[in-house]
């Protein structure tokens, strides 16, 4: 990221030393378009989770491109027009007042895509009314299990488990990955913690790695099978979404470090007894939304800095120095 922000620097500097010296005006609007819209992204990308928007729409495209999934573009649209109006009704009915209606939209916009993206990839259905069912209690848990300014459980984590266990009409489905994904999800998920400095990079560790190491034990050490089916228990694309995307939420984790740590290894060994024990499919999602509920008494007993989603800041003297001189230059 320094590197990314120094290059950007350089970039600008360049361009602020042509237009100055009027050596663009013959594409001065050009110049007006790239780079003023360079910095408006720039200001925008602050936030994480529109990254996390971009990487989940590269899976989903990848599942339908190159894996083959079957024409499920009903599926999908159900879950983003239901999240979406949804999202509408609660911030009419049960947002901040004393925040703009549009604002509150605008702001609650990327939450709704990464639940809908996240229902998408991970949630199957034959019903239309299953899928609105798990989207609506996605959004909806947002507004109404609230305790201490914060949203109890992570939305699309409830929403998948609720419409497996309320509707009997759906299920997760880790082989529609295939094992062929593995370097895409996991340079990406790496590359979306790194570049984002945002996420839980110590929960995905502690979840994955104390996941990975008790699934080890009992298949490579204690039962002797081969290494290959290891590396396919711990390769599935709906384990690994979950690792990078799902557990990492940091507005539904403890804000204590150490904690948070002891909390995911918790979830691990739980979610390894399950799977491996009762051969229960989609277990570390179960025992995410039911610990969730241990987080606000954690934050509780062990205080911490509570987590918000940085906003975009206001431009500094020399950003507007610059806007002004390509506006400027650029109408020349």
């Amino acid at each position: 990221m320094h590197c990314l922000g120094f290059s950007i620097n350089i970039y600008f500097q360049v361009v602020y030393y042509f237009l100055t010296n009027e050596l663009c005006n013959s594409i001065g609007r050009f110049i007006l378009y790239t780079n003023s819209g360079v910095m408006h992204l720039l200001n925008l990308f602050k936030d994480a989770r529109y990254f996390q928007i971009i990487f989940q729409s590269i899976f989903l495209s990848y599942g339908i491109l190159f894996l083959h999934w079957r024409n499920e573009s009903w599926l999908y649209a159900t879950y983003f027009i239901t999240g979406l109006a949804v999202q509408f009704v609660c911030e009419y009915f049960l947002g901040k007042k004393n925040v703009p209606f549009l604002q509150r939209l605008k702001n609650g916009i990327p939450s709704v895509l990464i639940s809908s993206f996240g229902l998408s990839l991970l949630l199957k259905t034959n019903y239309w009314w299953v899928a609105v069912f798990a989207a609506a209690v996605s959004i909806l848990s947002k507004y109404i299990i609230r305790i201490n300014g914060k949203h109890i459980f992570n939305p699309s984590a409830l929403g998948i488990v609720a419409a497996l266990f309320l509707t009997g009409n759906a299920w997760i489905s880790p082989g529609q990955w295939g094992s062929g994904t593995v370097i895409m999800f996991g340079v990406l998920s790496l590359g979306f913690i790194v570049v984002t400095r945002v996420q839980k990079t110590d929960v995905s560790i502690a979840f994955l790695g104390t996941f990975a190491a008790l699934l080890f034990i009992r298949q490579i050490i204690y039962l002797g099978w081969p290494l290959d089916h290891f590396i396919q228990s711990v390769s599935t694309g709906s384990l690994l979404l979950f690792s990078f995307f799902m557990i990492t939420d940091p507005k539904t984790i403890p804000n204590h470090t150490a904690v948070r740590i002891v909390w995911c290894i918790a979830i691990a060994a739980v979610a390894f007894y399950l799977t491996a024990f009762k051969f229960m499919n989609g277990a570390p999602i179960i025992v995410l939304v039911l610990a969730q509920p241990l987080v606000p008494i954690l934050d509780k007993f062990f205080k911490a800095k509570k987590f918000e989603w940085a906003k975009p800041k206001a431009y500094t003297a020399e950003e507007k120095n610059f806007l002004h001189v390509v506006y400027s230059r650029s109408i020349m």
